[in-house]
């Protein structure tokens, strides 16, 4: 009876695209090594010359999240989220001198202001990017990337970090939390930013 409503949902939420060479690899702050992990697997195949994770911690906390899973192998005193993903990608095979450094961002939209400021300081031209993201986190990133990269295309490499997928969200609590909770902020935070945007 609802399925064209949970696919309507799903397909605005749930974005992913085919990875193509790219001059960033981008993963927006988080405390899943999943991304960065993942991130550093396309780096090694090639599909990035450099890797930028940004952010502090989240804004609502004040404080970096602490490692959410695998806390076995990343298990270091991490302040920040871009410290955690630092140590992640070095773990798994990406040199330091590869690795660019975005540490103050504490939500997303300022993940993609941030992340523009240190391209710009290091010189290094964005044609097209790659955002390693956690895959209830897609629409949210490539919106707000796109929105302060307009010339860049984006595409979007979704990582399952917490079992909340296309195919299962509505089937319990945890997944319906997050994913209308994501529709609800891709509005109410896009508002703001489309009436400063207007000068309303």
């Amino acid at each position: 009876m609802y399925e064209r409503f949970y696919k309507n949902i799903s397909d605005f939420i749930f974005v992913k695209d085919e990875p193509l060479p790219a001059d960033v690899i981008f993963v927006p702050g988080n405390g899943y090594p999943h991304m960065a992990e993942a991130a550093a697997d396309l780096w090694k195949q090639g599909y990035g010359k450099w890797i930028l994770p940004s952010g502090r911690y989240t804004v609502t906390l004040g404080h970096f999240v602490g490692v959410q899973k695998k806390e076995e192998i990343y298990s270091g005193d991490y302040e920040t989220e871009w410290e955690f993903l630092m140590d992640v990608l070095q773990k798994n095979g990406v040199p330091k001198e590869r690795i660019l450094r975005e540490d103050r961002a504490t939500f997303t939209y300022e993940n993609a202001i941030r992340s523009k400021e240190v391209l710009e300081k290091q010189g290094i031209g964005l044609k097209r990017g790659i955002i390693c993201c956690n895959s209830v986190h897609a629409r949210r990133c490539k919106m707000y990337y796109e929105l302060v990269f307009p010339e860049t295309e984006f595409l979007i490499y979704p990582v399952i970090a917490d079992e909340i997928t296309k195919e299962n969200w509505y089937l319990n609590k945890k997944g319906i939390d997050a994913v209308l909770g994501e529709m609800e902020r891709c509005g109410a935070q896009f508002e703001h930013i489309l009436k400063e945007m207007q000068g309303i």
